[in-house]
């Protein structure tokens, strides 16, 4: 499994080697840590980098596929937060968006994914909605 994994991290696209590699992670069958032992030296870089995106829990490959193209859009992105009064939520972008991934939608489109969470975080910046608190009330027209 490791002699695959790391060809498949020197030779294979990126995203492609972090599936095999999350996936076997995921299943116990060896660490991030044993696969970046096996990679020392300066020509595996790219290698140990791809290591370096395994999420230590992930529920579905879409969770790592994801975290990757919004942490690359300069989001933060926390997966796996517990929420007072919610429970968990598979992913927290810039602390106040809840992003639950599910479905195709997410994965066969990552650039329209993030396109859209960085709409409602611009709607967001501009007082478009917030808090209760923050939203002025209406009123009837007497």
């Amino acid at each position: 499994m490791a002699d695959v994994l790391i060809h498949a991290l020197r030779c294979r696209p990126e995203l492609e080697s972090l599936v095999m590699v999350q996936s076997a992670v995921s299943q116990a069958l060896l660490s991030p840590d044993y696969l970046r032992s096996k990679l020392a030296g300066p020509r595996n870089g790219r290698a140990r980098a791809v290591v370096g995106l395994v999420l230590p829990r992930a529920d579905s490959l879409l969770e790592v596929l994801a975290h990757v193209h919004f942490t690359r859009a300069g989001l933060r992105a926390k997966m796996h937060v517990q929420l007072p009064g919610v429970g968990e939520v598979d992913c927290l972008i810039n602390d106040c968006l809840v992003i639950e991934l599910d479905g195709g939608t997410h994965v066969r489109h990552p650039g329209k994914m993030v396109a859209e969470v960085l709409i409602v975080l611009g709607n967001r910046e501009a007082g478009h909605f917030g808090p209760s608190r923050w939203t002025p009330k209406w009123v009837p027209a007497s």
